[in-house]
């Protein structure tokens, strides 16, 4: 099919329809975030490295277990960074997102199952099907974020956008908010302790990441394949054929660089907060209720950076973000009690699904939208490439300084440099994926 026929298609299914469908379509969408949370909420930030270091590898030292707990989400990260580019090569040729996005899924949700079923001091186990969790949770979240140009038009990509991560914080605080209470009061759920509750929670996480993923199925549009039956082959020429395209386009680029930077620190301080309060002796509950915290702020203040992107420009409002975090990171280094962890938690919770949710819908526009599917591979694999070096280098600098509260400050390089880079971005770049061109179309062509 050529380009402007491609482009058609994927016009008629992110802009076709009644007004009511289009709706259905963006909840539909939106409830993937809802589902997907529960993992990183209940099982990657929350449950899992409390559990890690005081079940599974409560024989380690404290600095090797954050140093292994490090590498994993880092090799997680690395698959996530080689697999994504090809297989969204791939979606985009075949018109198949839905179906990568429902193997993944499928991936993670059987993995929390197991994670479920991991025995005492089982810690090497415990970290492969961890890690596993993690990759269908990142994949899958690739096609998600390819998806959007299936139910939002350029005009409404932001608050779209937002909305995705608001219900994706409110879902996943929800079911946090529940598995919290099982944890701290098992025997009022006829639990017999802390690790039986941890267990239901982890089951749970799995039931409800594969209910609330169901109805994209139903109602997500899928586009029409670029070109029918292209194999493994092919679709690796078209990631090659898609990567010199990326690097001729400046403005994408520019972006996916800066990007690749700031997006580490974000991640980072996701995944490791909880790891960084255990080691500076703050209770498991206190953590805990700092992660609610989090949660239900970040909800209406995903809802209303969307607002700010639309008022004063998707650039501007990340760059808040992002002084935030510094300062945030900074703070957090002499941080002394569980008192200030509430305060730090509060502020992160206010930037922290804005800068990710206008950093997507700004993309968005930068890219053509027939093509999601592998510029948002190469847009996955970069922040996953980032976040193979901030676990680590955290991790490192635990190690060779002998301190966890140094750790946290080789992030704010990330925070600062890629905010820098983004201003190479000209804002007069940011309409093209409104419109794809036959030459940037051309220019990554199926061949």
């Amino acid at each position: 099919m050529n380009a402007s026929g491609t482009s058609s298609a994927t016009g008629t299914s992110s802009a076709g329809g009644t007004a009511h469908s289009r709706k259905a379509a963006q909840w539909a969408w939106g409830l993937t975030a809802w589902a997907n949370h529960a993992f990183i909420t209940t099982v990657a930030v929350g449950l899992f490295p409390i559990f890690f270091d005081r079940y599974w590898a409560a024989g380690l030292r404290a600095t090797t277990s954050t140093f292994y707990l490090g590498l994993t989400n880092s090799t997680a990260s690395f698959t996530v960074m080689l697999l994504a580019p090809t297989l969204g090569a791939l979606a985009d040729r075949r018109g198949h997102k839905r179906l990568w996005f429902g193997i993944f899924t499928a991936v993670g949700v059987a993995a929390t199952v197991l994670l479920a079923l991991a025995g005492k001091d089982r810690w090497e186990f415990a970290l492969l099907v961890y890690g596993l969790g993690s990759l269908g949770f990142w994949m899958g979240y690739s096609f998600q974020d390819a998806l959007i140009t299936h139910v939002a038009g350029p005009h409404e990509v932001n608050r779209v956008s937002a909305f995705g991560f608001a219900l994706g914080y409110l879902g996943g605080g929800l079911l946090f908010l529940i598995n919290v209470m099982l944890v701290l009061f098992p025997a009022r759920f006829h639990l017999s302790g802390a690790t039986a509750a941890m267990r239901v929670a982890f089951l749970d996480v799995a039931a409800w990441w594969l209910l609330f993923s169901l109805p994209l199925f139903r109602y997500v549009p899928e586009a029409a394949p670029l070109v029918a039956h292209r194999g493994w082959r092919e679709g690796w020429r078209d990631f090659l054929a898609t990567l010199r395209s990326v690097i001729r386009d400046r403005p994408v680029l520019r972006f996916l660089v800066a990007y690749w930077l700031y997006i580490d620190g974000i991640n980072t301080l996701q995944f490791m907060a909880v790891d960084f309060g255990t080691k500076l002796g703050f209770s498991s509950r206190a953590l805990i209720q700092a992660l609610l915290l989090t949660q239900f702020v970040a909800f209406p203040c995903a809802l209303l950076f969307g607002r700010l992107g639309d008022r004063i420009g998707a650039k501007r409002a990340i760059y808040v973000g992002l002084a935030v975090f510094v300062a945030v990171t900074l703070y957090g280094a002499f941080m002394r009690n569980e008192t200030q962890f509430y305060a730090l938690a509060v502020v992160v919770g206010t930037v922290q699904g804005g800068v990710q949710a206008l950093s997507r819908s700004y993309f968005t526009r930068l890219i053509p939208r027939e093509r999601s599917g592998e510029y948002f591979g190469f847009y996955n694999m970069l922040g996953k490439f980032a976040a193979v070096l901030g676990p680590v280098a955290m991790g490192i600098v635990a190690v060779v300084t002998g301190s966890q509260r140094a750790s946290p400050l080789v992030l704010i390089a990330f925070f600062v440099v890629g905010g820098a880079l983004l201003v190479r971005v000209r804002d007069d770049d940011v309409s093209r994926g409104a419109a794809p061109t036959q030459t940037r179309t051309g220019a990554a062509g199926a061949g």
